[in-house]
Formats: C-alpha cells, sequence, structure tokens
C-alpha cells in the first residue's frame, strides 16, 4: 500500500475518533451537569438563578471544548499537515 493512502486512512479514523468521542463526552457532561442543576434547584428554590447562570456559563464552556475537537479534525481532514511531509 502506498503511504499516502495509509496516511489518509488512519487519519480519517481518527477524525471519527475526535468527532465521536468528543460528542459523547459533551453529551454526558450536560446530561450530569443538568441533572445536579435540576437536583439542586429542587432543594433550594431560590438558589435557581444563580445556579441557572452558572449551568448556562458552563454549557457553552463543554460545547467549546468539543467545536474546538471539530475545528482540529477538519483541519486534519482538508489541510492535513501529514501529507504535506510525504510528498
Amino acid at each position: 500500500m502506498e503511504a499516502t493512502a495509509i496516511v489518509q486512512g488512519y487519519m480519517a479514523l481518527g477524525i471519527g475518533l475526535i468527532i465521536g468521542l468528543g460528542a459523547i463526552g459533551a453529551c454526558i457532561g450536560i446530561g450530569i451537569m443538568g441533572a445536579k442543576f435540576l437536583e439542586s434547584s429542587a432543594r433550594q428554590p431560590e438558589l435557581t438563578p444563580k445556579l441557572q447562570q452558572s449551568m448556562f456559563l458552563l454549557a457553552g464552556l463543554i460545547d467549546a471544548a468539543f467545536l474546538i475537537g471539530v475545528g482540529l479534525a477538519m483541519m486534519f481532514a482538508f489541510g492535513n499537515p501529514l501529507l504535506s511531509k510525504l510528498a
């Protein structure tokens, strides 16, 4: 097999893992955070506005981490720096 084909094949596998595992991690993180928010809001309803603000901030940070992974995956998909070393 040609070296370029091997690099492209493994890169496709790596891109799938980056996006797939990142999405799974973000979904689990937001799910756990939402469950804890509902639990704490039920215990102390007077703290709901402050907790809601913190929850939305953390949800944005969790999604930002996932989107950074997607950006890196797209960089490897369309502007692969490893293929230029082989040419």
